[in-house]
């Protein structure tokens, strides 16, 4: 059955390659201390070991698989691959959602249902080895494929908090975001949807192999640019904005105080000082400087309408606005980008998309309206 992929030179070097790839990547995030794509960023650890142990997955399920190209009866080769399948079931399916999960940093989830959900696979495989009940396996396919649905929905839903999570925390949301991560779970899908529908053949194989070589990419480039939350910036700022409150939120917490009188505290402690110009100040950063908790700022910013995240970027488009027509007065030359990095933006594509979606124009568009 399996003779063509033998005699196949090339899918046999392309099959040793993830292989040896995926092995490398795993060796890589456990034991490298730095960041190689990244340097200024650092990625939390625990993610970096959860995707360690995915990729070794990937590698060893090379090894268990290759038993299949070598046996010469039809039982053989039906013990090899439900042998090849059950260890999936217990290694590189639930790895690779636990993947998915550690990348949302808003809480930690519980990670033993992915292994809880595909103990049934397991249950039905062993089964099916023991009795030889050819009716299990279109129920094996059919469980796999559902499973795959439901976790695509789940991890849809999980992102879409994460990210309303980030907007409600975070002025910076660059190296943040995890939207990209559908990548992930659209490749999962494709192999598992293949897998379940019965598309055998050469050309499965290759795209396996394929979606293989895409998994480690970018995964590997995503967990090295994705910065780990838990690690607090200090609140620093310079001239005068040194004489920020920097009392901690357990010495100076008010009572809830009406929206008045947190406009007037944001004003003084925030807006005057120009708080919202320091890179990646957090929710919980402001909340300190102006002294009140975090809850009821939160829910200030929920009562007006908006985000955190929006709040702040209005001030710095605003300021950005000021710097412009400042710079135009004056006859001083200037760049858009430096203007972005003074008004507290650190990445001008940042910049450019938080100006675009708050002034329903691009940067340039909104510089020729600006100067007719």
């Amino acid at each position: 059955m399996y003779d063509y992929i033998k005699e196949d030179i090339l899918f046999c070097m392309f099959y040793g390659g993830v292989a040896t790839m995926s092995l490398i990547a795993s060796c890589y995030l456990l034991f490298r201390q730095g960041n190689a794509f990244a340097p200024d960023i650092t990625s939390p650890v625990r993610l970096r070991r959860w995707t360690a142990a995915f990729f070794a997955a990937m590698a060893l399920s090379h090894l268990w698989y290759l038993p299949i190209v070598y046996v010469a009866t039809s039982d053989n080769l039906r013990i090899a691959y439900l042998i090849g399948g059950l260890l999936d079931c217990i290694t590189v399916i639930p790895l690779s959602v636990i993947v998915l999960l550690t990348m949302l940093q808003d809480r930690r989830r519980p990670l033993w249902p992915a292994f809880a959900l595909t103990a049934p696979l397991v249950v039905i495989i062993v089964y099916y080895m023991i009795s030889s009940h050819d009716i299990l396996i279109p129920m094996v396919r059919l469980y796999l494929l559902l499973l795959g649905i439901g976790y695509f929905i789940y991890i849809v839903r999980a992102s879409r908090q994460y990210g309303r999570w980030l907007r409600d925390n975070y002025a910076d949301l660059e190296h943040k975001e995890v939207w990209m991560s559908f990548v992930v779970v659209a490749t999962i899908l494709l192999m598992l949807g293949f897998y379940a529908t019965d598309l055998g053949g050469k050309a499965y194989e290759y795209i396996v192999q394929a979606c293989g070589i895409l998994l480690v990419c970018f995964l590997l480039w995503r967990i090295e640019t994705l910065s780990d939350l838990s690690i607090q910036q200090p609140l620093h700022l310079v001239s005068e904005q040194e004489t920020v409150a920097t009392q901690t939120a357990e010495d100076k917490v008010l009572p809830p105080t009406s929206r008045g009188d947190i406009s007037l505290l944001l004003q003084e402690h925030c807006i005057d000082t120009q708080l919202f110009l320091l890179n990646d100040l957090t929710l919980q950063q402001l909340a300190k400087a102006i002294g009140i908790n975090r809850y009821y700022l939160s829910q200030y910013f929920s009562s007006q309408g908006t985000t955190y995240n929006a709040y702040i970027n209005g001030l710095r488009i605003n300021h950005f606005v000021s710097l412009y027509h400042e710079a135009v007065a004056a006859h001083r030359p200037f760049t858009t980008k430096q203007l972005a990095h003074d008004s507290g933006y650190r990445s001008y594509s940042t910049f450019s998309n938080a100006f675009k979606q708050r002034m329903r124009q691009t940067v340039t568009e909104w510089m020729q309206d600006a100067d007719r």
